[in-house]
């Protein structure tokens, strides 16, 4: 049996840089939940903070940056939706996440999520800035080149 519990950021940082298999932990979030067992023994991390892409930062939405487990069975989509009914709670109408397109979202469709779209594989962030400051401080790996699919969940939905 997994309880979530709240966490820092810098907790949550530290499990995905050790557990995460393609992503560095995010720059930052609004919440960071843990996903523990009856022992106190941290699975698995969420972090939820403010819409990557500019056209959903509309205030009301969330993006689930990061999810990240150690392999325990359910834990994805038990941070999921405890996301999403954390995000409800402070008040989001809508969260969105993404996969990379190789994943099958098994842990999403479990929470309640549906697919909304599918993103064709585009260079790096890092690849595409001009300004220098910024472009030191992006990842030189990122996810470019691979597709993505988005997922969201809303009102409507759960």
């Amino acid at each position: 049996m997994l309880l979530v519990v709240p966490i820092t950021f810098r907790q949550a940082a530290a499990f995905v840089a050790r557990y995460h298999r393609h992503n560095k932990e995010p720059r930052g979030c609004k919440f960071a939940i843990g996903a523990v067992d009856e022992e106190g023994v941290l699975h698995g991390v969420a972090m939820a903070g403010r819409p990557v892409a500019r056209s959903w930062d509309d205030g009301m939405t969330i993006e689930v940056n990061r999810t990240c487990t150690d392999g325990t069975h359910n834990a994805n989509s038990f941070l999921y939706a405890a996301c999403w009914r954390i995000a409800r709670e402070m008040g989001y109408a809508r969260a969105v996440t993404y996969t990379q397109g190789s994943e099958t979202g098994v842990s999403l469709r479990a929470a309640g999520w549906r697919v909304i779209g599918e993103r064709k594989a585009r260079g790096s962030w890092r690849d595409s800035t001009t300004d220098e400051l910024l472009r030191q401080m992006r990842d030189p790996a990122g996810n470019g080149g691979v597709p993505r699919v988005a997922w969201e969940v809303d009102h409507a939905r759960r």
